[in-house]
């Protein structure tokens, strides 16, 4: 079932990205051995769930809420969600946001400055999903200058 749940993309063995999953839909989730969920939408974002957190833990899923700002996405942000992704080595990770926009741009930046993988390899799904543009366009151009030389 988790091949359904909106804007799906398996990444490869250990992590999965979508957009919003449903309360059944992280059952599937949970059933497929995902350990650890990363939410990088607000309580706020389109069809957010108010009880999430509590959803994801009940399966026994780790849960961890990363909230970026749709019209205001922030290095700080991506240098969280490094952080938290580093934390969970090894272990099968679910991140989602309300569309996958929001996930795909920051997976690119985790495969291109931390797994060091190749443009063409590094940009999908951002590259089946959308082009950044506006704030998020800034976003990938900070990330240029600013994420190449960090040590995370």
């Amino acid at each position: 079932m988790i091949e359904t749940i909106r804007d799906y993309y398996q990444i490869n063995n250990y992590l999965a990205t979508s957009g919003q999953p449903t309360p059944r839909e992280f059952a599937s989730i949970a059933q497929a051995g995902y350990q650890v969920v990363i939410n990088l939408a607000t309580s706020r974002s389109t069809n957010a769930l108010a009880n999430e957190g509590i959803i994801v833990t009940d399966l026994g899923i780790v849960y961890v809420q990363i909230p970026v700002l749709w019209d205001n996405p922030r290095l700080e942000d991506v240098e969280t969600f490094f952080k938290i992704m580093h934390s969970f080595d090894g272990q099968k990770v679910w991140v989602h946001c309300a569309k996958n926009m929001r996930v795909s741009c920051f997976i690119y930046f985790w495969q291109k400055y931390i797994l060091h993988l190749p443009e063409s390899q590094a940009s999908y799904p951002m590259n089946q999903i959308w082009q950044p543009t506006g704030v998020w366009q800034t976003l990938v151009e900070q990330a240029e200058t600013s994420l190449v030389s960090g040590n995370y």
